[in-house]
């Protein structure tokens, strides 16, 4: 009993789109629309990120990358973890979420072997693009419904990353139909039911996210989410926090999360493919023999790569425009 308890603490499940899930023209149509959505984000927020917001979203890409690790267990043996696009949207808008959800999940794809290289458009279209604009649209609409009233962040919150979670694994299920993977009539109500569930803990992450910033940073909660500041060095701090997380990485679920698990149970598991190169595959890294290690080292590694690619990509694209 002990050995298998180990087991499931010490190999953390997760599982973006893999390769061979999507057809050709799905997963073409896939990165045409992302790269759309991409430039459009690139052109926004060129016009509204002010210098002192770089730092703060390297720091939400690292922490989001670390909270990723962290798979929880939800009904039937699967497991969730966090998206984060709500998170991301909620304090830095629609745009700055869509650089920084894409950062986080190419990171994912080409260093860690976690979602397929040719479907990397399709995991960005519904993580980083229709995730964020979903999430983004919600907590508008619920902290105008709430008014003043100081509950509405935390509800808004909860309300957006939820139904985030939810319309990416729609689209997910679309796209899995419109390929031949399976059924439509199969697919979608599959992943729309089990991701129910996660987006719960979704939706708990977030407002526990929001909790502590509310506590420690309630400038970053304003109107206006390119607006608020971060002076000093509480970045610092945020990514401090971010590598303390990882550390919390080995307790993962080992369940798998829901598109391998209705992988799983109809049946299509086996036309995924693997990368045609490993790097860190698995968020093991390679020639350490002790598997929680490796996946703290792992973690660090990643955490610290992601925060660099945001702050280049948004400090590049920045002097670009």
């Amino acid at each position: 009993m002990i050995p298998i308890l180990a087991d499931a603490l010490l190999a953390p499940a997760r599982m973006h789109i893999p390769d061979g899930f999507l057809s050709t023209p799905v997963y073409l149509a896939a990165w045409v629309l992302a790269l759309i959505a991409l430039g459009v984000a690139l052109r926004r927020t060129q016009e509204t990120l002010g210098e002192r917001q770089v730092p703060l979203m390297g720091v939400l890409a690292a922490f989001i990358f670390a909270a990723q690790m962290l798979n929880f267990p939800v009904a039937g043996g699967t497991s969730g973890h966090l998206i984060g696009s709500a998170l991301a949207a909620i304090l830095m808008g629609p745009w700055a979420a869509m650089l920084i959800m894409t950062s986080v999940v190419a990171v994912q794809a080409l260093i860690f072997q976690d979602g397929g290289l040719l479907v990397l458009g399709a995991n960005i279209l519904n993580m980083a693009v229709i995730a964020a604009i979903v999430s983004y649209g919600t907590y508008q609409l619920v902290r105008r419904l709430a008014g003043d009233r100081p509950w509405g962040t935390f509800a808004g919150g909860f309300i957006a990353a939820w139904l985030s979670v939810v319309v990416a694994a729609i689209a997910t299920a679309l796209e899995l139909g419109f390929s031949g993977t399976s059924a439509l009539e199969v697919a979608v109500p599959a992943m729309a039911g089990v991701h129910l569930l996660i987006g719960i803990g979704e939706g708990l992450i977030t407002v526990g996210a929001l909790g502590f910033i509310q506590a420690t940073r309630p400038d970053l909660l304003s109107a206006e989410p390119m607006g608020a500041g971060t002076g000093g060095r509480w970045w610092v701090a945020g990514l401090g926090l971010a590598l303390l997380v990882v550390l919390l990485a080995p307790l993962a679920s080992s369940f798998p999360d829901g598109l391998e698990r209705v992988a799983e149970d109809y049946g299509f598991i086996e036309a995924a493919r693997n990368a045609p190169y490993q790097i860190i595959p698995d968020y093991l890294f390679p020639g350490v023999g002790n598997e929680a290690l490796a996946t703290i080292l792992a973690g660090l590694v990643g955490t610290l790569l992601v925060f660099a690619v945001t702050l280049g990509v948004v400090r590049g694209s920045t002097k670009a425009g």
